[in-house]
């Protein structure tokens, strides 16, 4: 007898989830941001010409949510190198006045592939772009605001009863890119660095039990085939499209996780082959998990917003930048120039810089962490320790790319994700060791806020 209620107890238990999880309304759309000629591709300061064919198209995705409270949420995804504060600040703005959805409800990731257009204000000292080709940044930047409104309103028009559900896999090109030698840290293969190959899934499907969209994540830069002349989404963009050709009639949208000092392995300079190959693998990883039976996910959703002032170390002298100012890279040249002029009129430097945090909770059983700027594996890992009871989705890339957003390891380590990105980003001195706690101070206390479970975070650690 109480082998059996135990039974019917484990039988009503599930059925209350699947309940909950089908408490939802799930809107989708898509629309094609593909350049429609020649533009500057972003990533890579070694390029010197536009682009000159397209591999793969692009696009931004955009998946509305409804809960049984009433609430709607937002998630779009885009085959981008990175928005600024000033794009997303102008997108979230107009979303909450036009469409009602309040900024801690609304979230923007990019894929950060290094073959899509240069947007306008993100990585502006690395190009020096002027006349014809700044003109072509601005306008594609301006459609791309434009059409991701558009694909916002679209998902929230489309509203249909659905059931979420979560689960996640496994792939393995992700390496840790953070090679040491004789001249310190460089770029390579690091098979002892930390890596993240979790690849969370988030499956939406519609009322007959068909899949509506497919939500996943992986933790890897979008840097395959080097300083090509091609348009394309790389890796993620494969992914996607290998899911949507799979599942017909699905959308599938992907989130970079804390990825910055990871790089996919192999990645053979000129080719798009790996390109295809590892949104093959991250293909394969998810169909695995969608084959398999998959936690429902219940709401409400709670959604927390906020930023966090991250500290950087003590500005330089006018000396520092007249020493830059002499070495031979453009890229360096334009950001010394910069900072000397900041200085010649007497404006003060920037001291730290307010980043946004933001966290997703639905119900218990699934807590999405976004965080801003070019975020670096060692987030991901800490705040799973930090977060043991939470079913812990952290996401990188998110709401603004600012800069990189290194550990506490990675200042002690120095390289380019502690030192040189912040030349092209434009800031004038590195990120002070008090950031890592900084952003996991800030993101336990939005978790708090969601109605996670939070203890005590430990500091970091060299």
């Amino acid at each position: 007898m109480k082998m059996l209620s135990s039974v019917l107890l484990v039988l009503s238990l599930t059925a209350i989830g699947q309940l909950a999880a089908q408490d939802f309304h799930a809107g989708v759309a898509r629309t094609d941001i593909t350049p429609a000629g020649p533009i500057r591709l972003a990533g890579y300061a070694s390029r010197n010409k536009p682009s000159e064919s397209v591999d793969q198209h692009l696009f931004v995705k955009a998946l509305a949510l409804k809960d049984s409270a009433g609430a709607t949420t937002l998630i779009l995804t885009a085959d981008t190198i990175g928005t600024p504060r000033w794009f997303n600040d102008e997108l979230a703005a107009r979303i909450e006045r036009e469409l009602k959805v309040p900024r801690e409800r609304f979230l923007f990731a990019c894929s950060h592939s290094h073959n899509t257009p240069v947007i306008h204000g993100c990585l502006t000292t690395m190009y020096g772009l002027a006349g014809n080709e700044a003109a072509a940044v601005e306008a594609y930047t301006r459609q791309f605001l434009q059409k991701s409104f558009e694909v916002a309103a679209a998902a929230l028009k489309d509203l249909q009863p659905a059931k979420l559900s979560f689960g996640r896999g496994q792939a393995g090109f992700a390496a840790n890119r953070r090679a040491f030698g004789p001249r310190g840290v460089g770029f390579g293969v690091n098979p002892n660095g930390p890596v993240d190959h979790d690849v969370p899934v988030l499956r939406v499907d519609r009322a007959d039990g068909s899949l509506n969209a497919v939500v996943l994540g992986y933790a890897c830069h979008c840097t395959t085939p080097g300083a090509t002349y091609e348009v394309s989404g790389d890796w993620a963009g494969y992914a996607q499209a290998n899911l949507e050709q799979t599942y017909a009639g699905a959308t599938a949208m992907v989130i970079i996780g804390c990825g910055a000092d990871t790089n996919p392995n192999p990645r053979p300079s000129g080719t798009m082959l790996f390109a295809r190959a590892h949104g093959l693998q991250l293909a394969g990883a998810v169909a695995r998990v969608l084959s398999e039976p998959m936690r429902p996910v219940g709401g409400p959703i709670r959604g927390a917003f906020d930023r966090a002032e991250l500290p950087l170390e003590k500005t330089p002298g006018k000396d520092y930048y007249e020493a830059k100012l002499k070495e031979s890279a453009p890229a360096t040249k334009r950001y010394a120039q910069h900072h000397l002029d900041l200085i010649a009129k007497g404006e003060t430097l920037m001291t730290n810089y307010a980043a946004p945090f933001q966290v997703l909770r639905f119900g218990d059983d699934l807590t999405l962490v976004a965080l801003s700027g070019e975020t670096c594996v060692d987030y991901a890992l800490r705040l799973k320790r930090e977060l043991p009871d939470e079913r812990l989705w952290v996401a990188g890339y998110c709401n603004d790319i600012f800069a990189y957003l290194p550990s506490m390891r990675i200042l002690t380590e120095g390289g380019y994700e502690a030192d040189f990105n912040l030349i092209y980003y434009g800031f004038p001195t590195r990120f002070a060791p008090a950031v890592e706690d900084t952003v996991v101070k800030k993101v336990l206390e939005l978790v708090t806020k969601t109605g996670g479970s939070v203890s005590a975070p430990a500091p970091a650690k060299r």
